[in-house]
């Protein structure tokens, strides 16, 4: 008995979906991520308006001053769908947790000085409320935002906005349990170098466009607090403390850098998209910049001292050389 074993290739009849390929050309492959991002929100069969807001359709472009000739072209230099994004933070996820394991072995934050671990507690910790707004603003502009080109990306935004507060929490734990992180709210509601702070995170917390949310929290925000944090506090202990809070702050940084690429791009298309964008952009972010910059300086002294104003102005000034480079000007 003799048997025949034969290959056979099975041709595709089409490449991908046909709503993503209207977008890229008739039977050319796309990527997971275009097939995951392009033109899922739906635009045409609603069931009803939302009641709370019944001048608006369910998914509305006008809860925005921000106007695009396509929404879909806010897209996300990183490319992440749902697989990509897991499988990158279950890696940072792994590298941070052998941190944590290594200093709380080794008792590396409790053996610091008393007057760190209260700089600490006081002035560090408390971002962990900060970074729960961030998540509730991101939120927001995931369940308000249109297209799925950027409601999909700072859905992932939100969640990590969560993880960088638990992460905050977990160092006060370290530090010194739950009365570190007592303390820290105790800080965060009465102490004086916070409220300012405070009062601008709050009124962030009801502005209703989207996109301001965007450019608030996400450019201008967060490209102040996390240089003054992650970058030069953290310089200033290594010198002083050793690496300890560099190695419980290790995710916060590398997450900046990847997500400021997410942010330019958003920014700069939709500058580039028509004038009007940047008329209305510049306005958010330097009404905030303002804003977050005279907010920043108290607890700017409380970290760095008599130095604290001039620490503080070496972190506005690359954003604003930054913001000029993206089209936005005073």
């Amino acid at each position: 008995m003799q048997i025949d074993i034969r290959t056979d290739s099975v041709s595709p009849i089409r490449q991908t979906f046909a709503h993503v390929a209207r977008r890229l050309g008739a039977d050319k492959p796309a990527s997971r991520y275009q097939e995951a991002m392009y033109d899922l929100q739906p635009e045409t069969s609603f069931h009803y308006r939302p009641l709370w807001q019944s001048q608006y359709e369910l998914y509305d472009a006008r809860r925005t001053r921000v106007t695009m000739t396509d929404w879909y072209a806010l897209k996300d230099p990183r490319q992440f769908f749902y697989g990509s994004y897991v499988n990158a933070r279950a890696r940072q996820q792994e590298t941070m947790e052998k941190n944590l394991e290594f200093v709380e072995k080794r008792g590396l934050l409790g053996s610091l000085s008393d007057e760190v671990l209260t700089l600490l507690t006081t002035g560090v910790v408390p971002l962990r409320h900060v970074e729960w707004a961030a998540n509730m603003n991101n939120c927001a502009i995931t369940g308000f935002g249109h297209g799925s080109a950027i409601t999909e990306a700072t859905m992932f935004q939100t969640m990590d906005r969560l993880a960088i507060a638990q992460y905050l929490s977990r160092i006060g734990l370290l530090i010194g349990g739950k009365p570190a992180l007592d303390a820290a709210k105790a800080a965060w509601l009465s102490g004086e170098q916070w409220q300012p702070l405070r009062h601008a995170v709050e009124d962030l917390l009801v502005r209703d466009d989207w996109f301001e949310l965007f450019v608030a929290q996400n450019l201008v925000q967060d490209s102040l607090i996390y240089p003054l944090i992650y970058q030069k506090l953290d310089a200033q202990l290594s010198l002083t403390t050793g690496p300890a809070f560099s190695l419980v702050t290790d995710f916060m940084p590398t997450w900046y850098a990847e997500t400021t690429r997410w942010v330019d791009a958003v920014i700069k298309t939709a500058v580039q998209d028509n004038p009007d964008n940047g008329t209305v952009l510049s306005g958010f972010v330097f009404e905030w910049l303002d804003r977050f910059a005279t907010a920043l300086s108290p607890l700017a002294q409380q970290l760095f001292g008599q130095d604290g104003d001039e620490v503080l102005a070496s972190v506005v000034a690359p954003l604003e050389k930054r913001l000029a480079g993206l089209g936005l000007n005073r």
